[in-house]
């Protein structure tokens, strides 16, 4: 029973300060939308072998730092706060803790867009169009290769202003749609979109919200999504290192002018990309 019992704890108390302050990972912030680190113990000298986390039945990225395990955690917008969010640590020598991490409340703004009538109020063809390319979309979101990250710190896919647009409560036409999940990053059409890091192109496609869109897997459960292209540069299955042109900024698919739509995906959960970027990067523009 010990092993199951429910453990509380500070997020940042559970931690090593070396892997708090290790510049590969992400930087914390225990709200809807963002990202925790969570120490999944020591590395067991027997096996080496990490141990399989998972929150919400999604499995989670599992990093060596130093002699400890660290988990890579992402939190979705539509998380309830504050709350506590359970996350599910299995070793492989069968004992099983559960960690709870203290959730934050984080109020985002609001936007309001005009774009055509049939982009909000769908036809009976053009919804189950949107139906089905979601369900393909959330498939391929839920990718889980099990090679790490080369790193966890991205680079800017695309020069621009990046806007302050994750998070923000989107209304279309004066009716309430979900909240925005990416960021927008301001660039002419076919301006160059490069990698952020090395990856694998998972799919690729048309689709009627999200335009021309690319979709990498990095790496265990950390997948990146680029939208509304005016061209595809690569194919699904290609191997691409950080730099290559993947693409080119477009205004295909839902869009009010030419732009980049990036996401960032983990564990299943479209997190703030801001998290990841280097501090050194430009501040977004307001």
């Amino acid at each position: 029973m010990a092993a199951r019992s429910m453990v509380l704890a500070s997020i940042v108390a559970s931690l090593p300060a070396a892997a708090i302050a290790d510049p590969t990972l992400p930087r914390q912030s225990a709200t809807p939308g963002g990202v925790v680190l969570v120490d999944a113990g020591p590395i067991a000298a027997s096996t080496g072998a990490a141990p399989v986390v998972t929150v919400d039945g999604a499995r989670a990225m599992v990093l060596r730092q130093r002699d400890r395990w660290t988990a890579v955690v992402g939190l979705p917008l539509s998380q309830p706060a504050p709350a506590t969010v359970e996350i599910v640590i299995k070793d492989h020598d069968g004992g099983e803790r559960r960690v709870g991490v203290d959730i934050t409340d984080k109020q985002y703004a609001t936007q309001r867009l005009k774009v055509k009538p049939g982009q909000v109020n769908l036809s009976k063809e053009d919804l189950a169009r949107a139906d089905a390319e979601r369900t393909r979309i959330l498939a391929v979101l839920a990718t889980f290769s099990p090679d790490p990250p080369v790193t966890l710190e991205l680079a800017q896919p695309v020069p621009g202003p990046r806007s302050s647009s994750y998070g923000l409560r989107r209304v279309f036409n004066g009716e309430s749609r979900n909240p925005h999940s990416g960021m927008d990053i301001a660039a002419p059409t076919g301006t160059p979109i490069v990698a952020p890091a090395d990856g694998r192109v998972i799919d690729t496609g048309d689709f009627f919200f999200n335009g021309n869109t690319v979709l990498i897997d990095h790496g265990q459960g950390l997948v990146t999504m680029y939208c509304h292209l005016s061209v595809i540069g690569v194919q699904p299955g290609e191997a691409v290192k950080t730099g290559d042109v993947i693409g080119k900024v477009g205004a295909t698919g839902r869009v009010t002018g030419p732009h980049l739509h990036w996401g960032v995906i983990l564990n299943r959960a479209s997190v703030d990309p801001a998290l990841f970027l280097p501090l050194a990067a430009p501040a977004a523009a307001r």
